[in-house]
């Protein structure tokens, strides 16, 4: 019998789980999010951290692999997205 994956953050039914909070922490979302967009916020919020986790444990994996990042190469890209080359070796 073939067994179906977990789905994938965001995928599947939605059902009701139990967590606890700071009640400042409450306030500050029901005045973001109305006591009907609680939900979806947290959800938005619970995909975007796992989104990051992944994301650093594949650098974590590219470090180990090739070393760690050039700073300055890193950087200059940067401007370059930026549309700063002015000193770049880029700049034209």
């Amino acid at each position: 019998m073939a067994t179906t994956p977990d789905p994938a953050p965001g995928e599947g039914p939605v059902r009701p789980v139990s967590v606890s909070l700071h009640e400042g922490t409450i306030a500050a979302l029901k005045a973001r999010t109305g006591k009907r967009g609680m939900s979806a916020y947290v959800e938005a919020l619970i995909q975007r951290q796992l989104e990051r986790d992944r994301l650093r444990e594949l650098i974590e994996d590219a470090e180990s692999e090739h070393g760690p990042v050039d700073q300055a190469a890193v950087e200059a890209k940067r401007a370059l997205l930026r549309g700063d080359t002015a000193g770049s070796a880029d700049a034209a």
